[in-house]
């Protein structure tokens, strides 16, 4: 069935035919690929097969970027280090919740940075959020952008997306559980060899 103006060969199951002007030719369902390709380039491109393979390793980047920022938080309010708190200085040592809060977020920060026990902490620092918002910023105003609760909304599910999804690549639990030489964990093989 040939259309008037089309280019030979073209068919209605190739819309793609009339543009480049001349016909598909057969592919290969398993590759994408037209044996008359040039250099196998393939017919149809998926971003989902070249950005995949660098999943665990952008999960892992947010990971150590969301936990360092976190846990300097921490740092600032209990040492005074990075300015301090709003105005400089620390939170006095015990005051419910900013010391509580802050000890939580310079641990849970450093634990989730360095990938260990990291879905526990992120789902520790996550609920801590949760809690400064409601507590803190909700009494003020209806939404984030107005009781400046922004930080705590973006921390809070931050931490609980790394809570679901697990510390990616780079993580001390990762290392510490893969298998070694007799099929038993790093740290299992690290304690038979001593």
């Amino acid at each position: 069935m040939r259309r008037s103006g089309a280019a030979p060969g073209w068919s209605p199951t190739c819309p793609t035919a009339p543009e480049w002007g001349r016909a598909p030719g057969p592919h290969d369902p398993r590759t994408g690929r037209r044996p008359d390709a040039d250099r196998g380039v393939p017919v149809s491109f998926e971003p989902r097969t070249v950005l995949d393979p660098a999943r665990p390793h952008t999960l892992a980047l947010f990971r150590i970027v969301t936990a360092l920022l976190f846990s300097c938080h921490g740092a600032a309010s209990l040492f005074g280090v990075l300015g301090g708190t709003h105005g400089g200085g620390t939170v006095p040592v015990g005051q419910w919740p900013g010391w509580w809060a802050a000890l939580i977020q310079l641990a849970g920060g450093v634990l989730v940075l360095l990938g260990l026990g990291t879905r526990p902490a992120a789902l520790l620092c996550s609920g801590s959020m949760a809690y400064a918002y409601f507590s803190v910023h909700q009494e003020k105003a209806l939404w984030p952008i107005q009781n400046g609760g922004e930080l705590a909304v973006l921390f809070c599910w931050a931490f609980l997306a790394l809570a679901v999804t697990g510390p990616g690549s780079l993580a001390l639990d990762t290392l510490l559980r893969r298998p070694a030489a007799g099929g038993r964990t790093g740290l299992t093989a690290a304690r038979n060899q001593a």
